[in-house]
């Protein structure tokens, strides 16, 4: 990866995907990859990122919790967010920073508006509420199938949180809906195939990536939260 020596803008980059797509090693590559060409990253995730956001992580995926409805689930996810944006994500892109999120809104569309059928536009909503309109300039979704998914996370035994225990059934509509995400709004996301060689996708990534911060350093002004969240507000799904 090249980045050119001028001043760049702060970036937010989300990964998402079904579990067991393979966003935290993609995540980890890029990061690498634009660290060794200079700049600063802030890697993190969803839910996290924030004390209280590990601790609602903990909370909402962990075995043992007790009966945690869909409604009380959105709402533990869009808090976490809350925490993320304000106090993580919006101050490193104001720093100039290139933020990668495992996971970010696109994820609570997804999980908790199709697949706890809770109203895509209604989870929309929320998250733009609680992250104040803050979207990410790229959305990187590593397309997976279920069966894929499931083997890929219980290789060697592993266990399965919450959310990845649930049937395939539950993973086919979250996978249909990140791709309709990505029809909808497809000037912020690159859909790759979760299958397709590791270091291969990692270049797909990377090319992305350069060609987004040079069009955005060329066209804008410099960021700030607030032409952040401006550059794609209307990504929200908001009426």
């Amino acid at each position: 990866m090249t980045l050119s020596s001028a001043p760049e803008p702060g970036l937010f980059i989300a990964f998402e995907g079904g579990d067991g797509a393979g966003k935290s090693t993609q995540a980890a590559l890029l990061t690498q990859a634009i660290s060794d060409a200079g700049r600063t990253v802030l890697r993190t995730r969803e839910p996290g990122g924030t004390p209280v956001g590990e601790k609602l992580r903990s909370l909402v995926l962990e075995h043992g919790q007790g009966d945690i409805d869909a409604k009380t689930e959105a709402l533990i996810f869009a808090a976490a967010r809350a925490a993320h944006a304000c106090q993580v994500i919006a101050p490193a892109i104001a720093r100039g920073e290139i933020v990668i999120s495992d996971r970010y809104a696109d994820s609570s569309i997804a999980y908790q508006g199709a697949g706890r059928d809770l109203g895509t536009g209604a989870i929309a909503k929320l998250s733009d509420w609680a992250t104040d309109g803050l979207w990410p300039d790229l959305t990187v979704l590593l397309d997976v199938t279920p069966e894929q998914g499931r083997d890929r996370r219980t290789a060697g035994n592993a266990a399965e949180d919450r959310l990845e225990s649930e049937p395939d059934e539950f993973h086919s509509t979250i996978r249909t809906a990140f791709l309709d995400l990505a029809v909808e709004f497809p000037h912020r996301y690159l859909v790759l195939p979760a299958s397709a060689p590791v270091h291969e996708l990692a270049a797909s990534i990377a090319e992305r990536v350069t060609t987004l911060l040079s069009r955005i350093r060329n066209t804008e002004e410099p960021t700030t939260p607030e032409t952040a969240a401006g550059r794609h507000r209307a990504d929200a799904g908001t009426a």
